[in-house]
């Protein structure tokens, strides 16, 4: 076998974008990727919504429309029978969407009346403590016009 006969360049060997034969000390930068594009490739996800949507399209479909749907929608026949296993057998629990994180902790029933009864609870300490402040200020008064005041025995004790 013989080996073909390449053309040689007399002008020098720095290539075709050289300057008197001196290839550019500036690189060009590489192409920046295009920004719709991503790194890495993502699975795809079909909400609830529509897994119900095709199903159903499927579902009203003439003999030999599946297969356009299918590909329209980008499916393999094995994803729409799992789908309809999931539907038929009433599993909807693995057709809706599922709030992700942390559950809120059950109410309780008697969080309310608790709430309430610590409102009546501060409401009156408030009413208590005006009345001592008046009964206060009628003892000054009293001990001043010299007034006897008459005093229960649950006062002695306090």
């Amino acid at each position: 076998m013989v080996m073909p006969i390449r053309d040689v360049k007399l002008d020098g060997a720095a290539g075709a974008d050289a300057v008197g034969g001196r290839r550019p000390t500036a690189v060009a930068a590489p192409a920046a990727a295009a920004p719709e594009l991503s790194d890495r490739p993502r699975r795809r996800t079909f909400t609830v919504g529509d897994k119900l949507r095709i199903l159903a399209e499927i579902d009203r479909a003439p003999a030999g429309g599946t297969a356009v749907i299918l590909r329209r929608e980008g499916l393999y026949s094995s994803t729409l029978s799992d789908w309809r296993g999931l539907r038929d057998a009433g599993a909807l629990g693995g057709l809706t969407s599922i709030k992700r994180g942390p559950k809120p902790a059950p109410r309780n029933p008697l969080t309310a009346e608790l709430a309430q009864a610590k409102r009546e609870n501060a409401r009156l300490v408030r009413r208590l403590e005006h009345a001592e402040a008046i009964i206060a200020i009628q003892k000054k008064v009293a001990a001043l016009l010299g007034l006897p005041l008459a005093t229960s025995d649950s006062d002695d004790a306090s």
